[in-house]
């Protein structure tokens, strides 16, 4: 899981009367575990679920509800609501929701709400029926026209015993969605960006492939971190990840051939300026400029495949003591695609030390990429490990990424990666 350094943020949550305020708890410890400093305020029907002791635990700050609200200290309404960078209500019940579109002040989570002035965020939870309501649907639709972000619950058996919609988004998700309102970035909002990640499968029978060891934890880490600044992201990759955001769209390939064709799709789109349903649905993004959209190449795609792929499982029997497969090129994704009006920033892996630069250099002149992100492997940064270490090559200079986490590298790249939009 990514968790992002927000340490510099104040994140308000606000807890209303749902069985799914269990799932509150983990929201917050996700803020807290990314060094935000978390404070919550708690409606009267919150209380009958759980006690403000229990946040307090997990925050360390005093949870603001109607009985503890205190004027001489800055444990009220008033401060707690505007000394936040975000005000994410997670579960938000029809109750919560209907009010809050009115106006409507009448328990201390509202009159903070009231008093907000940033970047709102309501996590739905509710029966079915009582979502579905016109009524209540006619407020989702209000407070998404003045700006409030709505993380969509999920389907599924509910407390109530309904099967349907209703159900609190993950706590993952909600957590991604709120950093993306604080963390987004002008330059890549609502711009296309296509990412590939992981090692291609070239398979030789129905059960055995040609692989390599990349585990596509850099491509997570890069379609995350682009997510989070504002970018509307396409990822091909042959390791999907559960934990990335459900906003960004993910095309699940195999082999070299494959990730070609959906890389030049996602790219043939991108140009369009259509990617996802995240920005069809977006009403600020009509009549929108279309920016220069960006492939992050960081797929290791294999550079050989079986020349004869075989259907069902070969029998060791049937093949002897030795086995000779016979090979062909796969297609050199970077070369083959139309690079015209995108920028594009390859990737290399390489061992050895002292070629390693000579290499990516010249991969950057015979591929005609904009940029390469070279990783020279060592223990501390190897295939499958959770920290990276980058040296980022464009034609006029060098740039060293030192080792960090990959979320931490992946944001310190893209950044560097913005001095190649001239526009």
């Amino acid at each position: 899981m990514n968790l992002i350094d927000i340490s510099k943020k104040t994140i308000l949550v606000g807890v209303t009367g749902s069985i799914a305020i269990y799932k509150a708890c983990e929201l917050v410890r996700l803020f807290v575990k990314s060094g935000a400093n978390v404070k919550v305020v708690m409606t009267p029907s919150a209380q009958k679920f759980i006690t403000p002791l229990t946040f307090e635990a997990i925050t360390r700050n005093r949870v603001l509800t109607s009985q503890s609200e205190d004027w001489s200290s800055n444990l009220n309404h008033i401060d707690y609501a505007q000394n936040c960078d975000a005000f994410v209500i997670a579960p938000a019940t029809a109750n919560t929701i209907n009010k809050l579109s009115k106006g409507i002040a009448d328990n201390i989570l509202l009159e903070s709400a009231l008093a907000h002035h940033k970047n709102l965020i309501i996590a739905p939870s509710a029966n079915t029926q009582m979502l579905n309501n016109h009524y209540t649907e006619g407020s989702l639709k209000m407070l998404a026209v003045n700006d409030v972000v709505i993380v969509k619950p999920q389907e599924k058996l509910l407390a109530c015993g309904t099967q349907g919609n209703g159900a609190l988004a993950e706590p993952i998700e909600i957590y991604y969605q709120t950093l993306k309102e604080i963390l987004k970035d002008d330059f890549w909002s609502n711009r296309k960006v296509v990412v590939t990640g992981g090692g291609t499968r070239e398979a030789i029978d129905s059960v055995r492939f040609i692989g390599n060891h990349s585990s596509g934890k850099m491509a997570n880490a890069l379609a995350t971190a682009l997510y989070l600044k504002g970018a509307d992201v396409c990822m091909v990759t042959t390791k999907p990840s559960n934990n990335l955001p459900q906003e960004v769209y993910t095309l699940s390939v195999e082999d070299a051939q494959e990730m070609l064709e959906y890389t030049i799709d996602c790219i043939r789109v991108a140009k369009k300026g259509v990617m996802s349903k995240a920005s069809l649905n977006n009403p600020n993004a009509i009549g929108m400029i279309q920016k220069t959209p960006y492939l992050f190449m960081a797929a290791a795609v294999a550079d050989y495949t079986p020349k004869f792929p075989q259907e069902g499982k070969l029998k060791k029997d049937s093949i002897g003591n030795e086995w000779s497969i016979e090979l062909k090129q796969t297609p050199d994704i970077l070369k083959t695609i139309d690079k015209s009006g995108i920028i594009t920033v390859g990737f290399k892996a390489e061992k050895d030390e002292k070629t390693a630069l000579e290499n990516a250099k010249k991969a950057l002149n015979t591929k005609g990429i904009d940029a390469i992100a070279l990783n020279i492997l060592k223990e501390q940064n190897n295939f499958g490990s959770d920290k990276n270490e980058i040296i980022f090559i464009t034609k006029d200079k060098e740039q060293k990424i030192e080792l960090n986490s990959k979320i931490n590298v992946a944001f310190s790249l893209i950044n560097l990666a913005k001095e190649l939009d001239s526009e």
